[in-house]
């Protein structure tokens, strides 16, 4: 049957080339194909609100999430703060093996209080980690290094002054 259907239609092609369906076919095979007007509309705004949350959520993900940078910077941090404690303890027994209290010029009070700040910076990095906090401490653990180097120095200048002595009276 199929094969008298193709031969009927290759011998009376030009007669179906010249005529197009009626306005009413055209709707009834949308309307069978893709649904109603209102049900293609619905489904252009369901798409169009998934993309825009998707958008939204990408747009919005660092900055609810602690940023890749903060974690680094904390890492970074636990790594100089080890470098640099083991710095100062070394110093801190030096002077106190010299003079057991380290208590010259001041120097005790300054160093509690550069510890004090330091706490004060350290709780603002475990609070909201950033670059500039981060820094900050290692100022401050700097500042410490270089308090401690001043006090050794005066050490040493003492030392070489009482051998200066001890040779001249000698």
């Amino acid at each position: 049957m199929s094969k008298k259907l193709e031969e009927f239609v290759q011998a009376n092609r030009q007669a179906f080339d010249d005529r197009e369906p009626s306005e009413r076919v055209w709707k009834n095979v949308k309307t069978t194909m893709f649904g109603s007007q209102s049900a293609m509309s619905l489904i252009f705004w369901r798409a169009a609100a998934v993309f825009f949350m998707a958008l939204s959520a990408y747009l919005l993900y660092p900055r609810i999430m602690p940023t890749s940078d903060n974690q680094v910077a904390l890492k970074e941090l636990q790594d100089v703060e080890k470098f640099y404690f083991r710095e100062i303890a070394d110093k801190v027994e030096m002077i106190e093996a010299h003079h057991g209290e380290p208590n010259l010029n001041g120097f005790t009070n300054d160093f509690k209080q550069l510890e004090a700040m330091y706490e004060v910076l350290k709780e603002e990095m475990r609070t909201s980690p950033s670059k500039k906090v981060k820094e900050a401490l290692v100022l401050n653990l700097l500042i410490r290094i270089d308090l401690l180097n001043q006090q050794l120095h005066k050490i040493d200048q003492q030392n070489q002054e009482e051998e200066e002595r001890g040779q001249t009276e000698a």
